[in-house]
Formats: C-alpha cells, sequence, structure tokens
C-alpha cells in the first residue's frame, strides 16, 4: 500500500484492524464495570445485589477462558475471518438483547455468555493473527494493540456517562452495540489470516523467499493438531498457562476492590478513583512499550520484573495510610500489571518460532480468563467472612507470588522449545514437503 507517498506493508494495516476490535469488544467488558451502581439501584435500576452482578462480570471472564483454546484451534485450521465474522454478529446480538433484559438469568446469558464468546473470539484471533504477519517489529505492533485496547476502556467509560444520563440504559448498550457491531463487520472483509492471501511475505522477510500459500487442507490441519500435542509435551506450555493465571489472579483482585481498600482505610471516594485511574493509566502506557522491550531482553525478564512490581509494592499498603502512599503502589503495580499480557505473543514467537500460533494463544487464554473470573469473587467472599480488606490483599500479593515463581522456572528465550516438531508429522504429510 501507499500512505502520503510512502510505502506502507500490509501488516500495519492489520494491526490497525487488531486494535480497533480490542478497542470495540474488550474494552467494553472493562468499561461496563461503571454500570455497577445503576444496575443495583432498586429504584432507577434493577435492585440486584453486588454479588449478583459481579458474577455476571465474573461469568464473562470464565466463558472467555473455556472457549479460548477451541477459538485458538478453530482459527489454526480453518483461518480467522469466517470465526471474526461469527464474532461480529454475537458482539451486536449480546449487545442488543443485553439492552432490553429485564431479568438477571438474562444479564448472566446475553452478557456474560452471548458477550463472553464474542470477546473471546476477538481476543485471540486478531492477536495471534497479527503474529503471523511480522518477522522483525512485532513488539512494536503489539504495542499499538494492547496499548490501543486501554485507551479505549478510558473512551468507553466516558461514553457510558453521557450515553445513561442523555438516553437510558438501553442505549449504553445499543449504541456501542450497532455502532461497534457494523465496524466489526467492515474490518472483518479487510483482515487477511496469513500475507500469502494476499500475494504477501510477512514484514521482515527477505524479498527472494518465496510466498508461501497457505493451505487449508487435512495436511495443514493434521500440521496444527501435531504442533499442539508436542507443544503440550513442554513444561514452557504449561507453565505459560499458570504465569496468565497466576497474574491476572492477582492483579484483576486489585482492579475490582482497590477503591474499597483504599476508602476502607480512610481515603475520600474521589482520592479513591484517582488511584484507580493512576493504576490504570500507568497500565496503558507499559502495555505500549513492553512489547518492544520484551522482543528485546526476552520475555522472561520482563516478566519476572513485572511480577515483582504486583508483589513487592503490596507492603506499601499493608502498613500506610496516606494518600501519596496508595498513588505510588497504583502506578507501580499498574506498571507491573501492564508487563504480563503484552507479552505473551512476544513469548510464543521467542519459544515456538513461526508455528500456528491460534492454540498457542488460546490455551494462554485458558488461564487468563479463568484467573480474571475467579479472582475477585474468591477475594470478595473471603472480605465478607473476615470482615477486613487485609484478607484480599495478602490473596493478591500470594496469587502474584506465584506468578514471580513460575516466571523464575523460565528457560531463557534464547532456547527454542521443540525445533525438530514437524518430524513427528505423518510419513505421507513430510513426503509432500
Amino acid at each position: 500500500m501507499t500512505l502520503l507517498g510512502k510505502r506502507l506493508h500490509y501488516a500495519w494495516v492489520i494491526v490497525g484492524i487488531a486494535a480497533s476490535m480490542g478497542f470495540i469488544t474488550s474494552s467494553m467488558r472493562f468499561a461496563a464495570a461503571a454500570l455497577v451502581p445503576h444496575l443495583s439501584d432498586p429504584v432507577n435500576g434493577f435492585g440486584w445485589n453486588y454479588g449478583s452482578i459481579s458474577l455476571a462480570f465474573s461469568l464473562q471472564w470464565i466463558v472467555l477462558g473455556l472457549v479460548s483454546p477451541y477459538v485458538g484451534w478453530l482459527g489454526d485450521r480453518y483461518g480467522a475471518r469466517l470465526l471474526l465474522l461469527l464474532g461480529a454478529v454475537l458482539f451486536i446480538v449480546g449487545m442488543m438483547v443485553t439492552g432490553i433484559m429485564t431479568d438477571l438469568w438474562q444479564f448472566y446469558l446475553f452478557f456474560g455468555v452471548v458477550i463472553g464468546v464474542s470477546t473471546a473470539i476477538f481476543t485471540v484471533l486478531p492477536v495471534s493473527g497479527v503474529s503471523l504477519w511480522f518477522r522483525r517489529h512485532l513488539g512494536a505492533a503489539m504495542g499499538i494493540v494492547w496499548s490501543f485496547q486501554g485507551f479505549g476502556t478510558i473512551v468507553l467509560l466516558l461514553l457510558i456517562g453521557v450515553a445513561f444520563d442523555n438516553l437510558g440504559m438501553k442505549w449504553v448498550f445499543w449504541l456501542p452495540g450497532i455502532t461497534g457491531g457494523a465496524i466489526l463487520l467492515l474490518m472483518v472483509r479487510f483482515f487477511y489470516n496469513v500475507p500469502a492471501d494476499i500475494g504477501l511475505r510477512p514484514l521482515g522477510v527477505s524479498e527472494d523467499e518465496p510466498v508461501q500459500i497457505p493451505r487449508r487442507d487435512e495436511a495443514a490441519k493434521i500440521r496444527a493438531r501435531v504442533f499442539i500435542q508436542r507443544a503440550r509435551r513442554t513444561v514452557t506450555f504449561w507453565n505459560l498457562i499458570g504465569i496468565h493465571y497466576w497474574g491476572c489472579m492477582g492483579h484483576n483482585i486489585i482492579n475490582v476492590l482497590l477503591v474499597a481498600i483504599a476508602v476502607d482505610r480512610g481515603l475520600s471516594l474521589g482520592v479513591a478513583a484517582g488511584v484507580l485511574a493512576a493504576q490504570q493509566g500507568a497500565g496503558v502506557v507499559t502495555r505500549g512499550v513492553i512489547p518492544v522491550v520484551a522482543e528485546r531482553v526476552g520475555c522472561r525478564t520482563v516478566w519476572v520484573v513485572g511480577m515483582s512490581l504486583q508483589v513487592f509494592p503490596m507492603f506499601i499498603i499493608l502498613f500506610s495510610h496516606d494518600a501519596w502512599a496508595f498513588y505510588l503502589f497504583a502506578i507501580l503495580f499498574g506498571i507491573g500489571q501492564g508487563c504480563e499480557v503484552p507479552t505473551f505473543p512476544i513469548a510464543n514467537r521467542q519459544y515456538y518460532g513461526n508455528v500456528p500460533q491460534g492454540s498457542l494463544f488460546g490455551w494462554q487464554n485458558l488461564g487468563n480468563g479463568l484467573g480474571m473470573g475467579i479472582a475477585p469473587v474468591c477475594a470478595g467472599v473471603l472480605w465478607d467472612l473476615t470482615g477486613t480488606y487485609l484478607a484480599p490483599i495478602l490473596m493478591s500479593l500470594v496469587f502474584s507470588a506465584m506468578g514471580l515463581l513460575s516466571s523464575a522456572l523460565l528457560p531463557s528465550p534464547r532456547e527454542r522449545q521443540i525445533p525438530d516438531w514437524e518430524q513427528y508429522l505423518p510419513a505421507q504429510i513430510q513426503a509432500r514437503e
């Protein structure tokens, strides 16, 4: 492509599409938490209790985790475009019917399950798809994708406030559902599974290397199946899922309960909200930078530093009641949290090379979804049982410490895990190649 007189590789268009898809779908998952007080309002809302409401958000994460391995598996075998089209339809339907819900079970089904499946599709496939378009500058590409999602949460928070005050609850879901869904459908048209679909090479590949036409035949399905079978035999495969699980368990407790903890420690609601904003802002900036860093210094180093920043700053709010201490904690913890998720596509490239990425990232999102879904419910119940914020803080600290240990146990990212996996292909497949 040519832009302003300069050549532009289509890989950057794929980055823009993936970032926009995440902006619309994943951001809505986080921003919808702003509706919790309205959903619990017995006069203008539904009067549901906080436990019932939070279960719907946890359900969406759990659905994402359970569905993601299958989404990645299907994407590797049949390509991403058809699944992305299905995800766009599910997003539109889910948002529209959530807007007219009247009962709690509908909130669970429409928001938790239908939109949960849609977000799983748009979490796994665009990100893993971007990996196939880059041999160089993958870190910069991932930085754009992940930081744009964080920025989208802030934009949608503002949109929700304006839409609710002027149009009511229904349009909080209908407006992003209709406009966002239409944009998703349009972008699917311009999303290609691999560069060879349009006669290109990945960015960074020599012009002398032939364009490899993607195969969707039975041999391609066998290759994808054999690769993931061999990958599951490595300790690193399961350790990466564990890092996602423990890290998300650790930081989502803080995401959900930080304001409540700060208020319980004597800070005003306004100051507590500012603390949460500082944490999220630090995370947005970090997500934009850290994939580039991980590409240069290695994923293990990034995760060890990131998990350390989820562990040790916890002692600040364990022993201090001052606002400045909470702000310091929020910035350090936000940086640590921002190191985790964007590093996985880089780690997959470093540990496994140019292989089917969808299944790998899908399995890792199993840890992500279960961790993000289970942690806040467990921490909230424990707080209720013990009557103190100390319990969720210690729970977050322990989970993050497990993530730190898992990160330290990773091998060097310079060690390719299964470089010989293709020799396990059936003889007839090897003979064709």
